[in-house]
């Protein structure tokens, strides 16, 4: 899923995109408001595929890695109630199960960079027994690389941003 596809008959979808867009451009804290407005419009019960776009998103605009857990874990939730036959509505490649090697892999890096090892562990171990679902691509290879990058600083204990991390970088 990226923030770059062609808009769709889906206006929220489209909303979404255009503020992923602005936030990416620099314009963080429009992007965060903007997302944040759409997020009360759908609701914690609204449409799973809008859901977990929007959180995977908007964890990607906070520095502090408690707030982008916070999302990040609304992400995760949205998807188990995501079925293949409304995100293929949406896209016809997207397949539910590919989301999930991204969705643990920024929960471990947010638990990493919190000092919670054991739990970073844990998504780290669950995003790899997911990697099959990727395509063998460069999404596929830069998640494949992130999660390497994860696990060295799970290893080392450090809790330092990740350079190649998407979001803000103060």
């Amino acid at each position: 899923m990226t923030a770059t596809e062609q808009l769709s008959s889906d206006t929220t979808m489209n909303a979404i995109t255009a503020a992923v867009t602005l936030g990416r451009s620099g314009d963080i804290v429009t992007a965060r408001e903007r997302l944040l407005e759409i997020w009360r419009g759908i609701g914690v019960t609204g449409d799973p595929l809008h859901r977990c776009t929007l959180a995977h998103y908007l964890a990607d605009l906070y520095d502090h890695p408690a707030q982008a857990l916070a999302w990040d874990i609304r992400a995760l939730d949205a998807t188990d109630a995501l079925t293949d036959d409304r995100a293929q509505r949406h896209h016809a490649n997207l397949r539910v199960a590919g989301f999930y090697p991204s969705l643990h892999l920024n929960l471990a890096d947010n638990y990493r960079r919190l000092g919670s090892w054991d739990a970073a562990a844990e998504q780290l171990a669950a995003a790899r027994e997911r990697l099959d679902a990727l395509p063998g691509d460069a999404y596929g290879a830069m998640i494949s690389t992130a999660l390497d990058e994860v696990a060295e600083a799970v290893a080392q204990r450090s809790t330092a941003r990740r350079p190649s991390a998407p979001g803000p970088h103060s």
